[in-house]
């Protein structure tokens, strides 16, 4: 049986490859001029560093090198939702689809944020 934080780190990949997996199908949706062109393939890049970053914790050599992915998952987190607002703010999406991926990257921002308090020993 998992333990505890095994289970957590389980559904936390799993969330940001779901959450991955929203951002492909929501670029998909981008009209195809040469802004939202340039501005999608910096959220596709970062969107789904999150996810990478945060499975790539797991072959940490050490706490800190484990703190270090979740630092820099939550880095491409804040830089997703740079994206998400510029598109929105730019009107060059209206969907209900972009409220949810705000929401559910403002949350991962969240988690990965606690987490790395916690892993650092200030929470």
């Amino acid at each position: 049986m998992q333990n505890q934080s095994s289970k957590i780190k389980t559904e936390l990949k799993n969330r940001a490859y779901q959450y991955s997996i929203k951002i492909i199908e929501f670029i998909d949706t981008l009209p195809k001029d040469t802004s939202s062109h340039v501005i999608s393939k910096q959220l596709l890049r970062s969107a789904t560093s999150i996810g990478a970053n945060i499975v790539e914790a797991k072959a940490a050599s050490s706490k800190n090198d484990f703190t270090n992915f979740f630092s820099y998952a939550l880095k491409s987190a804040n830089e997703s939702l740079y994206w998400l607002r510029l598109l929105r703010d730019a009107k060059k999406v209206k969907n209900a689809h972009l409220d949810y991926l705000l929401n559910e990257t403002n949350e991962l921002a969240n988690i990965l944020g606690s987490s790395i308090l916690t892993l650092k020993g200030r929470k």
